[in-house]
């Protein structure tokens, strides 16, 4: 007796048996006799050295991508948006100053002094940040930032590689496949360029699969408890890849309901049982957070600017990204947002592939379901037009829909192509799994078959698999933060400010003390203002540091008047700061006469000049 669902199906019992296949020995079984030997210890079962094998391929793919950052952690930049680098390295740091000083992990006001930071409503990386405290103490930020890069690609490969060939396929090589496109498609790896919140997927294949084993007859509570705890785990990691993990079950269900609409209806008490108790364990463990992100400080309320600027565009799905190997600087240009935000570009071989995968396997109900979800989720990428190229039409698609909506209005609408990914991803997975079958049910074409399948999915998938990332020099801290030199300075959780006030710089800094110090504004999400919760990029600067910006613009000479003189002093209690600092500049010699001006003569310490303002703001 079998129960269907959206990939397939899945035997009423036992649950872990995977689809049409014989149960797997036990992981203790022991040994055949042919295992030992004379002075040969055990061998490692053929299962387990074959996920090893396959563990250590994704491993290299991700080095691969993320490569030229490790070639000097401290020394460079991965990827084409540094600024995102530098905000997620200071949101590590800050994780690992949160373990250490028992702080609230949600919300800080050691960045955008004295005001702070809904960290809830940014990218606050809880969950990976605080498991990465022990490499962020002893190696850095950077370095637990290249580590979270690479193995997000790994460990999302792995994920799903795990859960095909233990409960969807029975094909090891399908599911070599459907984890390599998941973790290894353009969606991942653009985003790779700075956001490790999105790339950090390995919790979504089992959350997928939970979700599977719902309908399932029993253990509602089990279950319930189960999803609950993975959910929460994901809430911590990324509330925005768990709201389209959601959106793509969603999808699905309704496919479902739609397709089988008798079936469905018998099944769902059971899966609405089980996601009660899923809800109340996940609405238990994120109230306070969830609170925090939609009602705590220094919320924000939807995305800056208009929605529709981030979207793709139909030729997206047929071209190829910028970092393929189908690809260039050029390939992209016009049809996605930036080069982050390439979320679909799997070129014409691989939709071809798919299409005739769905035309020939177009009996399965899964099949059916996966191209249902995989259509509606990527035309939602297009925004509220249905746009070829580069240029905008007026034809109207269906995202004018959901326009305005809570939630969806602090979306980045090209990631709903992230649920295309997953979706193509198990269609290829499937469609080798029933080659695969096909092939051992008829030996005598199983050579030529598998050939034909493997040469197909080479033509398709090689353009559209990744190069490495590029990578820059960043800009070097300067000895009097790395060293430790600051602490005689500046008292802890106190402000340092660099000279000039700039968002990076701070930010940079900042991380590189490992949040040990506050800094003003920063890189963040905010509110437009106290009265006007409606999302902005970072903060006004303070009058001070707009003179400061220009006079290290060159633009305007470093005298200072008695009214400037005396907003510096309101400026520098404003961000209750101990120390303002300038290292090495361009306009190093006009900087310091404004200073000197504003505070007095300033010190040399190490690297940087050094104004003591501590008599004037405690």
């Amino acid at each position: 007796m079998t129960r269907a669902h959206p990939l397939g199906q899945v035997p009423a019992s036992p649950p872990e048996t995977p689809v049409d296949s014989a149960p797997p020995a036990p992981a203790d079984a022991a040994p055949a006799p042919a295992d030992r030997g004379p002075g040969r210890g055990r061998r490692l079962p053929a299962g387990r050295l074959a996920d090893l094998l396959v563990g250590l391929a994704y491993l290299l793919g991700a080095f691969w991508v993320t490569g030229r950052g490790w070639l000097n952690v401290h020394g460079r930049l991965l990827g084409s948006r540094p600024d995102d680098q530098g905000f997620n390295e200071w949101m590590l740091a800050h994780a690992a100053h949160a373990v250490t000083h028992l702080e609230n992990p949600f919300v800080t006001t050691l960045q955008n002094a004295p005001e702070g930071v809904n960290l809830m409503s940014n990218v606050g990386l809880q969950l990976p940040g605080i498991l990465l405290t022990p490499v962020t103490l002893l190696g850095g930020a950077p370095l637990s930032y290249l580590v979270l890069i690479t193995l997000n690609l790994a460990g999302t490969a792995f994920a799903w590689y795990w859960v095909l060939s233990r409960h969807l396929v029975r094909s090891h090589p399908a599911a070599v496949v459907g984890g390599l496109f998941c973790a290894f498609a353009p969606a991942m790896i653009t985003h790779s360029n700075g956001h490790p919140h999105i790339t950090a997927q390995w919790l979504v294949p089992f959350l997928v699969w939970r979700v599977v084993r719902l309908t399932r007859a029993g253990a509602s509570v089990r279950e319930g408890l189960i999803l609950g705890a993975l959910v929460a785990a994901q809430f911590f990691i990324s509330v925005e890849v768990l709201f389209l993990v959601a959106l793509g079950v969603l999808m699905a269900t309704v496919a479902h309901l739609v397709l089988r609409p008798r079936e469905t209806l018998r099944l769902a008490p059971r899966a609405l049982a089980a996601l009660g108790v899923a809800g109340g364990l996940v609405l238990l463990v994120t109230a306070y957070p969830l609170w925090m992100q939609f009602a705590g400080p220094q919320h924000r309320i939807g995305h800056p600017g208009d929605p529709d600027v981030y979207t793709l565009r139909l030729k997206s799905f047929v071209a190829y990204a910028t970092e393929s190997i189908g690809g260039g600087p050029d390939s992209a240009r016009g049809l996605a947002p930036n080069t982050t935000e390439q979320a679909s570009f799997y070129g014409w071989p691989v939709v071809l592939l798919v299409a005739a995968v769905i035309v020939a396997l177009r009996r399965e109900l899964g099949v059916r379901v996966l191209a249902v979800v995989a259509l509606v989720s990527g035309v939602l990428a297009l925004g509220s037009t249905l746009s070829w190229g580069p240029e905008k039409t007026d034809i109207p698609a269906p995202f004018v829909l959901l326009h305005g909506l809570p939630i969806v209005d602090a979306m980045v609408i090209a990631r709903f192509a992230l649920i295309t990914t997953v979706a193509v991803g198990l269609l290829l997975a499937l469609a080798v799994a029933r080659v695969d079958g096909l092939a051992a049910r008829a030996p005598q074409v199983a050579a030529p078959l598998r050939l034909l399948t493997a040469a197909a999915l080479v033509a398709a998938l090689v353009p559209m698999l990744p190069t490495p990332l590029p990578a820059k020099g960043r800009v070097p801290v300067p000895q009097f933060v790395t060293s430790g030199e600051w602490r005689q300075h500046v008292a802890e959780g106190r402000t340092l400010v660099p000279v000039p006030v700039h968002n990076m710089t701070s930010i940079n800094w900042g991380s590189a003390a490992l949040a040990e110090f506050a800094v003003p504004q920063g890189y963040f999400l905010g509110p437009t203002s106290p009265t006007d919760d409606t999302g902005r990029w970072g903060t006004e600067p303070r009058p001070t540091a707009r003179l400061l910006t220009a006079v290290g613009a060159g633009t305007r000479p470093p005298t200072v008047d008695a009214v400037e003189r005396e907003q510096a002093v309101t400026d520098v209690r404003w961000w209750k700061a101990d120390a303002v600092v300038l290292p090495k500049h361009a306009h190093e010699a006009e900087l310091k006469a404004f200073l000197e001006a504003c505070f007095g003569p300033g010190r040399r310490v190490r690297d940087v000049w050094v104004w003591d303002v501590r008599p004037l703001t405690r």
